[in-house]
C-alpha cells in the first residue's frame, strides 16, 4: 500500500556565520494510513526540522536542498504556494511544543477554532461555533461554552494543549504531527494528553507522527518508531521489535537510558554529545560516540539494510556482524 506520507532523500541546510549546518541529511521515511509513527532522538537530531520541511515552513537562512516529500502521491515541494496553503492546516496539521505561544493571546480560543471552520470548510458563524463546541468536548475540555470564551492566559497549560489539539483536528486532517506535545506539562497532565492522542487516532482516522526524545512515551503510543541522530535516520522498526531487539548502537543506548520500575536496572546516559553539524563527518555521525565503531564508519555513510519485514538499520557494525555470522 502506498504510504500517506513518503519522504525520500531529504536534505535541509542552514547558513550561519560559521558555515553551513547540515540539519537533515538524506533521510527516507514513510507514514502509513492510520499509523502512529514515533520520530525520536536527542535534541538537535533534526526531528522538528523534518516536520517543518513537511509543512514547507523552512525559512531563510534555512533551505531544503534536495529530496521529495509526497503526500497522497503529490510532491509537496513542487506545489504552488497557494495550493500548499490549502494543504497546510487542512490536510496536514501540527501541534506545537508551546501552546501558549502558538495561540493568539488577543482572541478567545473558541474564536480561533471557529476561524478554521470558516476558512477551510466555509461554515457560517453559527455552524462554526457549534462545531467548535463539539471539538472542545471531543478533546475532553469540560464546559466548552465557557472555555470557548476564554483567552489562552486564562487556561492551564494542559487545557491550552487540548485547545491546540482541537485546532489541529478541526479540519479533519489526514495527518497530524505532534511536536513534543507534553513539553512543560506536569506528569499527570502529560499522561492525559498522550491518552487523548492515543484515542483520537482511531476515532478520527488520522495518521499521527509523534516527535519526542522520550522512548518511554513512544512505547505506549506508537505503532512504529524511526530513530534520528544528528540529522540522519539510523533505525526504523515496529515498536515491539525496536524495544526487544534494538540493532543500532545509538538505539540501544537510548533504550538503556529509559528509567525502569518493573525490574532492577541501572539507567545509563547516552555517552558523548551530538557532533557539530557545521563540519559533519562524511561517514556515520554516531561514529565518535560508538563503542562498536569500525574504520569504515568514519569514512563512509552506512546504507540501510533490512533486518526483517519492517525493520531497517543503517550501521556498518551490524552489517559486518551479519556477514560474519555462520549461515544456517
Amino acid at each position: 500500500m502506498t504510504p500517506l506520507l513518503e519522504i525520500r532523500g531529504l536534505d535541509v541546510e542552514f547558513a550561519t556565520d560559521e558555515g553551513v549546518v547540515s540539519a537533515v541529511d538524506g533521510i527516507d521515511l514513510g507514514v502509513g494510513r492510520g499509523e502512529v509513527l514515533g520520530l525520536v532522538g536527542e535534541s538537535g537530531s533534526g526531528k522538528s526540522v523534518t516536520a517543518l520541511a513537511v509543512f514547507r515552513l523552512i525559512r531563510p537562512p534555512g533551505r531544503i536542498v534536495r529530496g521529495t516529500i509526497r503526500f497522497e502521491g503529490r510532491d509537496l515541494l513542487l506545489l504552488p504556494e497557494d495550493e500548499m496553503r490549502r494543504v497546510r492546516g487542512a490536510q496536514i496539521s501540527m501541534v506545537f511544543q508551546s501552546p501558549r505561544t502558538a495561540l493568539n493571546p488577543l482572541l478567545p480560543v473558541g474564536r480561533q477554532i471557529a476561524r478554521l471552520y470558516a476558512l477551510h470548510q466555509g461554515c457560517a458563524p453559527a455552524e462554526a461555533h457549534r462545531r467548535t463546541l463539539e471539538m472542545l468536548g471531543l478533546v475532553g475540555i469540560p464546559e466548552p461554552e465557557r472555555r470557548a470564551r476564554q483567552y489562552a492566559h486564562q487556561l492551564s497549560g494542559g487545557t491550552c494543549q487540548r485547545v491546540m489539539i482541537a485546532m489541529a483536528l478541526a479540519t479533519s486532517p489526514r495527518l497530524l504531527i505532534a511536536d513534543e506535545p507534553t513539553t512543560g506539562l506536569d506528569v499527570s497532565i502529560a499522561a492525559q494528553i498522550l491518552d487523548l492522542l492515543r484515542d483520537l487516532g482511531p476515532r478520527t482516522g488520522a495518521s499521527i507522527v509523534l516527535i519526542t526524545h522520550d522512548l518511554a512515551v513512544v512505547a505506549g503510543l506508537c505503532d512504529r518508531v524511526a530513530v534520528m541522530h544528528a540529522g540522519q535516520l539510523v533505525e526504523c522498526a515496529d515498536v515491539r521489535t525496536l524495544f526487544r531487539e534494538p540493532a543500532h548502537p545509538y538505539t540501544r543506548a537510548l533504550v538503556r537510558s529509559i528509567p525502569r520500575v518493573d525490574r532492577e536496572a541501572t539507567m545509563e546516559p547516552v555517552p558523548g554529545a551530538v557532533p557539530s553539524l557545521l563540519a559533519a563527518p562524511p561517514g556515520c555521525r554516531y561514529a565518535e560516540r560508538c563503542p562498536e565503531v569500525l574504520d569504515t564508519c568514519r569514512r563512509t555513510r552506512p546504507a540501510p539494510i533490512a533486518l526483517g519485514p519492517r525493520h531497517e538499520v543503517a550501521c556498518h557494525a551490524v552489517e559486518a556482524a551479519r556477514a560474519a555470522a555462520p549461515r544456517r
